[in-house]
Formats: C-alpha cells, sequence, structure tokens
C-alpha cells in the first residue's frame, strides 16, 4: 500500500493536476443546481422533473458505470482511465448547452454521469498511491478541495454567465476547459504503479478474481460496511442541500441567481474548501495518538453541522447585511457553520479506506463508497427533496422547500450513528493490521 512511498515534486503536480481535474469534475456536477430555475422555465417542467434530472437519472448510471472502471484502472492503471474520462463529461457538459428538449438535457446528462464515474474513485485511488499513510488524509484533503472549489466556480461562476448571458452558455464555456485538462494529464503526469501482490500466483488469482468475489471479500471488513452506510446517508443531505440552496434563497429569501450563486458557491463553498483542509491536517495530526481519530473526525464533524443545518433552514426571512449589491439573509450565517463542519465526514471516511485495502483492491473499494453516496445521495436528495416540495406546497406555498430541506438534517444524525459504530471495529482491525482482502492476498502467497 506504498507504506514507504516517496514524496517528491512530481508527486505534488500529480496532486495539483488531479484537483483541478476533480474541481471541473464538481464543477459540471454543480453547474445544474444553479441553472434549476432557467431550465425549469424553458422547459416547463416540475421540480420532480427537476430532481429526475439532476439526481435519480445521474445516480443510476454514475453507480452502473462506477464500479466496472474502478476495476479496470486497479487493472490497467489510473491515469488513461482518469484522462479519457475527463475528456468525456466534459464534451458531455458541452452538449448539454445544445439541448432543444428535457429528454435531450437528460441523456446528456447520463453522459456527464458515465464520464463522471471514471474520474472519481481511481483519482482518489491515486492519490493513495502517491502518498504515504502518514501523510494520505492531507492529500486526500487537498483533492477533496474540488467538490468545494467546484461549487465556488459551478454556482458562482455558473450564476454569472446564466445571468447574463443565459443557462445554455453557462454549459459550454464550464465544459471546455476539461477536454484540454484530461490532455495535460495523460502528457504530463507520471502515474505510480500500485502495489504488486506478493506472488505471481497470488496476482494471477486477482485478475481471474470475479466482480461479485471481489465486492463479497470487500464487504467481509465490518468497518468499511459502516463506511459505505454514513457515506450512504451523509450525502443524501449533503446533495440536497447543494442542489437545493439556491432555489431555497431564491424562494425563501427573494434573492436573484446571481446572488444565491454567488453566497452558496463563493462564500458556501469557500467554507466548505477550509473545512475539507482542516479535517484532513486535524485527521492526519491525531491519528498519531490513536488510529480511532481516523473515524472520531468526521464523527465530530457531522454532529456541529447539523444545528448549523437546521438553523439555516428554519430561520425567517430578514437581512443581516449587504455586501455591494448582494443582499446576505440571516439564515446564511449558519450556512457558514455547515458549510465548515458539513464537509469534515468525507475525506476523513476515504482515508480509512484507504488503510483497510491493498492497493490492488483500492479503486473498487473506493468506487463502492463513492456508488453509494451516489446512488442514494445523487440519486435520492435531490429527488426526495422535490417530491416533498411539490407535496407541501399546497400547504405550505412558496415556503416548501424550506421545510422539505430541513427534514433532511436527519440524515446527518444516521450517518452520526453510523460512525459511532464504525469506530471500535475499525480501531480493532487496524490493531489487527488484518482484513479480509489482505488476508487472502496472505493465504495465496502461503499457498504458493
Amino acid at each position: 500500500m506504498n507504506s514507504h512511498a516517496r514524496v517528491t515534486w512530481r508527486t505534488h503536480y500529480a496532486l495539483a493536476v488531479l484537483t483541478v481535474i476533480y474541481v471541473f469534475n464538481y464543477i459540471d456536477r454543480h453547474l445544474m443546481a444553479i441553472l434549476i430555475e432557467p431550465v425549469k422555465a424553458e422547459f416547463g417542467i416540475s421540480d420532480t422533473q427537476i430532481g429526475l434530472l439532476s439526481g435519480l437519472t445521474f445516480a443510476l448510471f454514475f453507480t452502473l458505470f462506477g464500479f466496472p472502471l474502478g476495476r479496470l484502472s486497479d487493472r490497467i492503471g489510473r491515469k488513461p482511465v482518469i484522462a479519457l474520462s475527463c475528456i468525456a463529461w466534459s464534451a458531455m457538459t458541452m452538449l448539454c448547452g445544445l439541448a432543444g428538449s428535457f429528454l435531450f438535457l437528460l441523456l446528456a446528462r447520463i453522459g456527464v454521469a458515465i464520464g463522471e464515474a471514471g474520474g472519481t474513485a481511481p483519482s482518489m485511488a491515486m492519490v493513495s498511491d502517491l502518498y504515504p499513510p502518514q501523510r494520505r488524509s492531507t492529500a486526500l484533503s487537498v483533492l477533496m478541495l474540488g467538490s468545494s472549489l467546484g461549487a465556488v466556480f459551478g454556482l458562482g461562476l455558473g450564476g454569472w454567465i446564466a445571468q447574463h448571458y443565459g443557462w445554455r452558455t453557462a454549459f459550454v464555456v464550464i465544459g471546455a476547459p476539461g477536454i484540454l485538462l484530461g490532455i495535460l494529464l495523460w502528457a504530463t503526469v507520471r502515474a505510480p504503479k500500485p502495489s504488486l501482490p506478493a506472488s505471481r500466483a497470488t496476482s494471477q488469482g486477482q485478475i481471474q478474481e470475479s466482480w461479485f468475489q471481489t465486492i463479497a471479500l470487500l464487504f467481509q471488513t465490518p468497518a468499511f460496511s459502516w463506511i459505505v452506510l454514513t457515506g450512504a446517508s451523509a450525502a443524501i443531505a449533503g446533495y440536497a442541500i447543494g442542489t437545493w440552496s439556491p432555489s431555497f434563497l431564491i424562494r425563501s429569501h427573494g434573492l436573484t441567481v446571481q446572488e444565491a450563486g454567488m453566497l452558496v458557491g463563493v462564500v458556501g463553498g469557500s467554507c466548505s474548501a477550509i473545512g475539507t483542509v482542516t479535517c484532513g491536517w486535524l485527521t492526519d495530526r491525531m491519528v498519531r495518538r490513536d488510529v480511532g481519530w481516523q473515524i472520531g473526525v468526521p464523527l465530530l464533524g457531522t454532529l456541529l453541522s447539523i444545528p448549523f443545518g437546521l438553523g439555516y433552514f428554519l430561520w425567517p426571512q430578514g437581512v443581516a447585511f449587504e455586501v455591494g449589491s448582494i443582499t446576505v439573509p440571516q439564515a446564511f450565517l449558519f450556512y457558514i457553520g455547515f458549510g465548515f463542519f458539513g464537509t469534515w465526514w468525507a475525506t476523513p471516511c476515504l482515508g480509512a479506506i484507504s488503510h483497510l485495502f491493498p492497493a490492488t483492491r483500492l479503486a473498487q473499494a473506493t468506487a463502492i463508497f463513492v456508488m453509494g453516496m451516489t446512488l442514494l445521495g445523487v440519486g435520492l436528495g435531490p429527488l426526495v427533496t422535490g417530491m416533498l416540495s411539490d407535496y407541501f406546497t399546497p400547504i405550505a406555498g412558496s415556503e416548501a422547500l424550506r421545510y422539505s430541506l430541513a427534514a433532511s438534517m436527519s440524515l446527518l444524525v444516521l450517518a452520526a450513528l453510523f460512525l459511532a459504530i464504525a469506530l471500535p471495529r475499525y480501531r480493532r482491525q487496524l490493531a489487527g493490521q488484518v482484513s479480509p482482502g489482505n488476508a487472502a492476498t496472505t493465504t495465496a502467497t502461503a499457498t504458493a
């Protein structure tokens, strides 16, 4: 698992390129959130259909292709899979801007989902290949800045472009750079070779291992199962909030598309970025004292994020102050705290997975974690929130979205519970330094 990986300037350069690619991964993913209102107006569709477009359909295809592409990267290497996927999802994002109907837009978003399925898990696995365990959470936190910075540029820049040039232009302009980034990765980054099994017999056994055998081995690790459940439940709330926050500010607090994009994207995204880096640094520091902090840090952050989230959605209308032409609602001050703590579950969980499995199974294990996040988070979060909003509209009118989003906080309570269950299991497993995945390797080596 590259315990003695040598870190050089090339290592940091590779991380920088992967991070920029990951930023555009999330720019393309978040862009739909700020364009909901103009897209909805042009095609005359409901909140439920928007949830289907930005959520369930995207999640199904992302999940369908996530594991096989993660498995492919474990076999042939991370770099070619990431580079080609980046080019593909960027081209499909540009096609979204050419949509003449809701069906065309839906098909283009499916293309984006398939492309992004080959970028997420292999990128995380490649960072784990690049850095030794004692620096891995910090390195992964840098990569995970992509989700926060993607919100900054996807919502902030996307909202500005949509306001001045239309939503179609936003898709085309924001999709184009990813094609160049994929070529840059392929041409300039030296990808590390994943650690090989101890014997040829082991290598042959792992190559012949079926998908279902690999999945079964991964889930024989008790801590892994609870980490996957954590990611799935936290992601339902996270993607619901990320997708619908701009619309919430527009409907409940009277902001414009540009104002909502600037606040949620630039301010909220910046707080998330700071929180992500802080979380990675704190995790690496605390794990030196007790390996249990790899799970304890995300548990702490998740618990702290819940009251901030409730305050954001339930606080009544009222202006805190104005920054230039942008009106800042009082409720948004709670979102700053939520943005900082709300990302603390992701990076340490990914770091924990990298400590549980060998490199020959790492992208596949990471893909399962990301697939759980995507299928339930992206798939159900925006869709269920949209359905609840439609259901509450006859009762609450324009405030229906407020209450459907507040209900999403209950999923973070569930995520905290799963982390609490995972913590002692993870600590025991790391103390023993044996997982079912590693045990299989040890057995095959001994037999050979």
